[in-house]
C-alpha cells in the first residue's frame, strides 16, 4: 500500500478537502507514525476559513494537523536504539527546531528562529500516515488513553502558560474558555490556586470550565464581570491573569482586574494588532509582571504534562466532547468553529 487518506489544504481560499496522497518517505533521522487520533485545534480552524494569517503563512498544498497519536511503523537508518522505536505509541511535539541558533544554543528551543511547524510548514497529521523527525515524538505510557494522548501538544500550552507565573494561594482569572483556556483550569488547581474565575462569551464553554473547576465562570456579554469577579475576590483584585483567548476586549479587562504587583501570562492571539491599550495605567504604573507565552518549553513543560496527567491531578477527558472518523472531518471542523465544544478528536482510518 502506497497510497492513504488525508485532510489537505490544496490551493488558496476557504475550505480543505479529503485527497488521496502518497504514504510519505522518511528521511534518515526521521520515524513513519501510523495516526490513531488527532485533535482540531484552532489553528486548522484558522487554516479552514483562510483569514490573514493563513493567506501571509501558509504556501498549499498542504496536509494539515498537528496534534496526535499513534503507532511507529518504521524509522530511518540514523535513528538510534536509544531513540524511538518501532511499535512505540507516541505523540509529537509540532514545533520542529534548527538546534543551531542563539535561543537553541541557549536552551530556549521554543523561541527558536527557524521553527517549523508540522501542519503549518510541514504535513500534517489528518492523514493515516505522518514523518516527523525522531527528535519530535515523544514516547507516551501505554496505559493513557488515545483521545488523551493526542491531546497533549495542545495541553502543553496551557501547562506552560500556568507553569509560567506563580498560581500557589493566589487568585487566578482565566479570560477564553476555548480548549486552552479550560485546559489551564484544572493546571492552574493542580498548582495550587485558591481562586478561579473564567470567562468567556460561548455559553456551552462556560458550562464546561464549571464542570473542569472554575469556581466562577462569566460571560462579558450578560454579566457584570467587574462586579462579580471582584466579589469573590473580596475587591482585591486578581494576583494573576492568563489570557487564552486573543480577544481585545478580554486583554483590557482581565488587566484591570489585576491588582498592582500581579502577573499576567498572554497565550491568547490577536488577530488586529491592540490599539488604544493604556499601558501606563494598566501595566506600567501598576507594577504589572507580563510573560509571553509560545508553545511548549522542550521539554520541560513535557515532563510536566506527564506528571499531571499520570498523577491523576489533571483529568483531560471531560474536555473531550466530540469524537468523529476523520471522513467526516468538515463537520468536526465546523462544530469546533461554532464554539459548541471542547477539545474534538478524529480518528483515520475509521
Amino acid at each position: 500500500m502506497t497510497k492513504m487518506q488525508a485532510v489537505a489544504k490544496l490551493r488558496p481560499g476557504p475550505g480543505m478537502e479529503m485527497i488521496e496522497a502518497e504514504i510519505p518517505e522518511i528521511g534518515p533521522r526521521d520515524v513513519l507514525v501510523k495516526v490513531k487520533a488527532t485533535s482540531i485545534c484552532g489553528t486548522d480552524v484558522h487554516i479552514y476559513k483562510w483569514d490573514a494569517w493563513s493567506a501571509g503563512r501558509l504556501r498549499p498544498p498542504l496536509i494539515i494537523g498537528h496534534e496526535f497519536a499513534g503507532e511507529i511503523v518504521a524509522v530511518g537508518e540514523e535513528v538510534r536504539p536509544d531513540e524511538p522505536q518501532v511499535g512505540d505509541y507516541v505523540s509529537a511535539e509540532s514545533h520542529i527546531v534548527c538546534g543551531t541558533c542563539q535561543q537553541c544554543k541557549l536552551g530556549k528551543y521554543h523561541v527558536c528562529q527557524r521553527t517549523r511547524i508540522i501542519g503549518v510548514d510541514t504535513n500534517g497529521s489528518y492523514a493515516e500516515y505522518i514523518a516527523i523527525p525522531v527528535e519530535n515524538a515523544w514516547k507516551n505510557p501505554p496505559d493513557m488513553p488515545l483521545p488523551v494522548a493526542s491531546l497533549q501538544e495542545n495541553f502543553g500550552n496551557s501547562v506552560h502558560t500556568v507553569s509560567s507565573v506563580d498560581v500557589r494561594g493566589k487568585t487566578v482569572l482565566i479570560t477564553g474558555c476555548g480548549p486552552a483556556g479550560l485546559m489551564s483550569i484544572p493546571v492552574a488547581r493542580a498548582f495550587g490556586a485558591e481562586t478561579i474565575v473564567a470567562t468567556d462569551i460561548s455559553p456551552y464553554r462556560l458550562e464546561l470550565a464549571r464542570k473542569v473547576g472554575a469556581d466562577l465562570a462569566l460571560n462579558p456579554l450578560e454579566d457584570d464581570v467587574e462586579r462579580k469577579a471582584q466579589d469573590i475576590v473580596r475587591n482585591k483584585g486578581f494576583d494573576v491573569l492568563l489570557e487564552m483567548s486573543g480577544a481585545h476586549a478580554a486583554l483590557k479587562q482581565g488587566l484591570g482586574l489585576l491588582k498592582p504587583g500581579g502577573e499576567a501570562a498572554l497565550l491568547g492571539l490577536s488577530p488586529t494588532p491592540i490599539e488604544k491599550l493604556d499601558l501606563d495605567n494598566l501595566v506600567i504604573m501598576k507594577g504589572i509582571t507580563i510573560h509571553g507565552i509560545v508553545g511548549r518549553k522542550l521539554w520541560e513543560t513535557w515532563y510536566m504534562m506527564r506528571a499531571l496527567i499520570a498523577s491523576g491531578a489533571v483529568d483531560l477527558r471531560p474536555i473531550i466532547t466530540h469524537e468523529f472518523p476523520l471522513s467526516r472531518w468538515e463537520e468536526a471542523i465546523q462544530i469546533m468553529a461554532s464554539g459548541k465544544s471542547g477539545k474534538i478528536v478524529m480518528y483515520p482510518g475509521a
